[in-house]
């Protein structure tokens, strides 16, 4: 009895009010006024007949709310100057006003003092909307409902003249009650909508800040008698087996009986029962042995069928997707169905590119579908309620999804200034969140609520905790921000730790406390630029501490809208990109494992990597047996095969597949895969073996023969000493000339210049130039700064490697036994240290080559890299090399990066989907690196240890921000018709942990120090 007391209070706290005759104009400023006549909030199913307004609307926009144009919902209001709008349609994208990206603060930062509920006259566009629709003669003596599925940042409503109500929280559906309103044949449906309204100060997320309609808008018919809500909640017994579905219902006072139905996937009824509303509401539990379980691995979906009656005949039928699963916190973890689940999870704006906040039902699946791809199993749905189709999308795929409030007042601080600590906005935080929760209930997809985002801390979360815990005991809660708020009671406003951004160290820490919460960040590895550089490393702690489940990525996607260069390119704008006056945080919403139109950026393949589900562990490799492990807790791997190479230097000599994996949920299993150290060829170096799992048989959204999970090991490792001086040509006359420019050291069929520099600038064999013209093989101490780099400062703190002055102290070439010796000692006043090259030149024009540098006493800073960089002709336009690929790689970021044999274009070297310049295209542990024209001739270089290289159609310099003016966008880059060839023995990693000031693992940065880098460069001719 008390549970219906509080779902009936919870349905009219929702501002439902009848009886406003007129608007006011002061709703749009008042923080305790969220909506006039607005119904309460529902389950999201579908019932009635409906007829979609979406489509072209007309249309008055003005810059300034002062400017707003007055009686337009009027019938006689002259229209036919107005343009027209599209809806769903951000205003912003289809030319009315300019988008704003903040993150911190709000779309007028800069030039309006913040004074909630108080908002700008100025610049607060206003949009005024008027269409016609005919209403269905069918129609008649049904209840009509008008609903409204996104507006931003409001919506005030008119039919025929008639003022019909208002509605604030631009993330979840207004919906009225408009049955009164109506006439037969034509009507008028009137909406106007502010930019910023008192609301506005609750919706400060770090994103775009647009306007406008971005969901469906619809009429609703349906039958006087019928379902006005419904609760499902399956119980399931101490072993998770057996459950009780309980059916919750309210109903118009017409409602006779009615009629559910259980049915399984196939259609086949499982239970069955009658209800007898009284009062309107009315309760039955269905019990239900053995029920398939919903879980993120195992969708399983049933439908319940409730059948409306008034006593005469079936008025209405509606079905709800059912999924039988538990959620609880217990042992300080997060068990679904009784298992602690791991969330490898992903933080999601609803963006689209080309229309914004107005997501397409299949850019939906498309980012399922990339979910799955990449293993990503849990969605937070930051930071505000989704689409309803998103949910049903969830529970039909399988994806946790962490339900997030539209709350966020991070422009307003975290102090007393908070609203979370302003009573004028305690209904709003409350009415926020309860209307999620009441909409969203039903999904078994949804296994945790958020309060919101961002929004301080206080008496008004308090009480949207209570309200949440008492209505909906079955799912546990969580605020970021109550993690450290104290009160008498201890901390109890978050039942999951759940922080942003907490490095290893803290992660370790908390899960060595004998917690008694799970740590589930809800935010964490900051995938901004190229970035995700050392994401192994959380997931190592996540293996190992039970207490620490997961979290989610910042974030899914990059959130650039697209733009279309004079060429036809596609580059993708970023804040600041529309004007010079408003304010902005530039590319800080551009943060996505894939870009902006869904192409995976490399670091998408850590995530995938990481994220996998089967692992393989060594037991005799060299005798093929391995351990498979699935880390699934609900399915076996029966729909999997195992398939393995083995690789002698990087090419596969055995190949085969293991088809029947049994191996249960959380079980190991061992296998022989049928080969032996017999069967690697002889004087074979480097061996590997390869492991692939496939899906035997497709799944939704994923075909047959996807790869779920891969791994590589290496058996016999690679001989770099044995290769390095393998192949010194002695035979061969060298001779050493010096000239006025420089000094000439040459063979019978190659030539090498070095400039009066010191640095070799002519490369030559068989007449073939190896170096561009003006070009030089120096060292390299930088490398175009990441997003993280830029973040830490690191183009500054780190600027004196950037173009260190390299001054020459001596110079020697002379001839010796087998060819010359070139040696250049150098200076780099900036830094303190001394660098020294060293050329062995054979008589075929090879080059061994040991560039040594040594630390001044006094400290210098960290380098970005330690190598050398040349620019060879535009015709050296591919690569093939052995090492680690096929996407780029870095020494903090590579372990989905599997050594091979791998053939590649320098065009495509440059992931040119990340917004904004930067490093790019790195492949590291390589063994030996060709750059090679269409004939296969070219330059070889290889080291007598593992070195990092990259070939791209870019110069350093180019690519490098910190050279440009603001706004520079990967998508106008030009090719400069020249081949930039960087080789290094270290470069720094990329780190992931935040973007704004953390900085690599120690171990993955290169210190100022000593450092000797030997390399051969080797003319390739075919």
């Amino acid at each position: 009895m008390k549970r219906r007391i509080l779902a009936l209070t919870a349905w009219f706290l929702t501002g439902f009010a009848w009886g406003a005759a007129a608007q006011t104009w002061t709703e749009w400023r008042d923080p305790e006024v969220n909506a006039v006549n607005r119904l309460p909030m529902r389950s999201s199913f579908e019932a009635g007949e409906r007829l979609s307004l979406d489509g072209v609307w007309r249309f008055k926009w003005v810059r300034h709310a002062t400017e707003r144009p007055d009686g337009i919902w009027r019938t006689d209001y002259d229209d036919s100057a107005w343009d027209t709008m599209p809806v769903p349609g951000i205003w912003e994208l289809n030319g009315y006003g300019d988008p704003v990206y903040v993150n911190v603060g709000y779309a007028w930062r800069g030039n309006f003092r913040n004074d909630p509920p108080h908002v700008p006259d100025t610049e607060n566009h206003v949009g005024s909307y008027r269409r016609t629709f005919d209403v269905p003669a069918g129609w008649a003596g049904k209840q009509v409902t008008l609903s409204i599925g996104s507006a931003t940042s409001n919506v005030y409503v008119w039919i025929n003249g008639r003022f019909v109500g208002y509605s604030e929280d631009s993330k979840l559906a207004a919906q009225f009650d408009v049955t009164k309103y109506l006439r037969p044949g034509e009507n008028l449906v009137a909406l106007q909508i502010y930019r910023w309204s008192d609301g506005t100060y609750l919706e400060d997320q770090d994103f775009w800040r647009l306007s406008g309609i971005a969901r469906s808008v619809e009429l609703v018919a349906r039958d006087r008698a019928h379902l006005e809500d419904v609760r499902i909640t399956t119980a399931l017994d101490a072993d998770y087996r057996d459950a009780v579905l309980a059916v919750e219902t309210r109903t118009t006072p017409q409602v006779k009986s009615l009629a559910l139905t259980l049915r399984d996937a196939a259609g086949a009824e499982v239970a069955s029962g009658t209800l007898k509303p009284r009062d309107g509401a009315a309760s039955a539990e269905l019990d239900v042995a053995g029920p398939a379980k919903w879980s993120a691995e195992e969708p399983n979906l049933y439908t319940l069928e409730i059948a409306v009656s008034d006593g005469r005949r079936v008025t209405e039928t509606v079905t709800q997707c059912v999924g039988f699963r538990s959620v609880e916190i217990r042992g300080g973890q997060l068990l679904v169905n009784g298992q602690p689940v791991l969330i490898k999870g992903a933080d999601r704006h609803e963006m689209d590119p080309l229309k914004g906040y107005a997501v397409s039902r299949e850019r939906m699946i498309e980012d399922i579908r990339i979910m799955k791809e990449l293993n990503i199993n849990a969605v937070r749905t930051c930071h505000y309620p989704n689409d309803p189709q998103w949910y049903d999308l969830c529970d039909r795929y399988g994806l946790y999804v962490v339900d997030e409030a539209n709350v966020e007042s991070h422009g307003m601080g975290y102090g007393e200034s908070t609203l979370a600590k302003n009573p004028a906005y305690a209904k709003a935080h409350v009415e926020r969140s309860s209307r999620m929760v009441l909409r969203d209930k039903n999904h078994p997809s949804v296994i945790v609520w958020s309060l919101g985002n961002e929004a301080g801390m206080g008496p008004n979360f308090e009480a949207s905790y209570r309200w949440v815990k008492e209505y909906d005991a079955s799912r546990p809660v969580q605020y970021e921000q109550a993690i450290g708020y104290k009160t008498e009671e201890g901390s109890p406003y978050t039942d999951i730790v759940c922080p942003m951004y907490w490095d290893y160290g803290r992660c370790r820490e908390y899960c060595e406390s004998n917690p008694d919460k799970p740590l589930i960040q809800c935010e964490y590895a900051h995938a901004m630029g190229n970035s995700l550089g050392g994401f192994d490393l959380y997931w190592d702690l996540v293996r190992k501490y039970p207490a620490y489940q997961g979290g989610f990525i910042w974030d899914f996607v990059d959130q650039g809208l697209a733009h279309y260069e004079p060429d036809g390119r596609v580059s993708f704008r970023y804040g600041g990109d529309f004007n010079d006056y408003d304010a902005t945080d530039n590319s800080f919403n551009c943060n996505g494992i894939v870009a902006p139109d869904r192409t995976w950026h490399p670091h998408a393949r850590e995530v995938q990597r990481q994220y996998q589900s089967v692992w393989t562990e060594p037991v005799a490799l060299e005798q093929g047996r391995v351990g498979v492990y699935n880390e699934n807790f609900f399915r076996s791997l029966e729909n999997c095969e195992l398939e393995w190479q083995v690789v002698a230097d990087g090419r596969t000599v055995r190949q085969g597949r293991v088809s029947d994996l049994d191996v249960a949920p959380q079980q190991r299993r061992e296998y022989a895969l049928g080969f032996s150290a017999a069967d690697f060829p002889a004087g074979a170096g480097e061996v590997l073996v390869n492991v692939a799992y496939r899906l035997k048989n497709s799944e939704p959204l994923l075909d047959a023969g996807f790869a779920v999970a891969r791994q590589q090991f290496v058996v016999r490792g690679y001989d770099f000493g044995a290769h390095f001086g393998s192949d010194t040509v002695s035979e061969g006359t060298v001779r050493v000339s010096r000239w006025e420019r420089g000094t000439r050291v040459e063979g019978d069929r190659w030539t090498a210049f070095f400039s009066r520099d010191g640095f070799l600038s002519r490369y030559c064999t068989d007449g073939r130039e190896l170096l561009a013209e003006g070009a030089s093989l120096r060292p390299q101490f930088w490398r175009a700064p990441t997003e993280n780099d830029l973040g830490a400062a690191l183009d500054r703190r780190q600027g004196v490697w950037k173009n260190p002055e390299m001054k020459l102290e001596s110079f020697e070439a002379r001839q010796a036994e087998a060819g010359a010796v070139v040696t250049a000692r150098y200076s780099l006043p900036g830094t303190g240290a001394s660098l020294t090259l060293v050329y062995r030149i054979d008589g075929a024009g090879a080059m061994t080559v040991e560039e040594r540098m040594e630390a001044g006493a006094e400290e210098a800073p960290h380098l970005f890299r330690f190598g050398m960089t040349m620019e060879m002709p535009a015709r050296y336009d591919r690569i093939r090399y052995y090492g680690r690929g096929a996407h780029e790689n870095y020494a903090d970021r590579l372990s989905s990066a599997d050594l091979g044999l791998y053939a590649q274009r320098v065009a495509d070297q440059y992931h040119d989907e990340y917004v904004r310049p930067q490093e790019s295209g790195t492949k590291c542990d390589v063994r030996w690196w060709q750059v090679l024209d269409s004939s296969g001739s070219g330059l070889e270089i290889v080291s007598d240890a593992p070195f990092s290289a990259s070939a791209l159609p870019y110069s350093t310099a180019a690519l490098d921000v910190s050279n440009f003016p603001p706004q520079q966008h990967s998508g106008p880059l030009q090719p400069d018709g020249r081949t930039h060839v960087n080789f290094e023995l270290r470069q720094s990693g990329l780190g992931c942990v935040d973007s704004w000031g953390r900085l690599p693992e120690e171990r993955y940065r290169l210190p100022y120090g000593d450092y000797t880098f030997r390399f051969r460069l080797k003319p390739v001719v075919k």
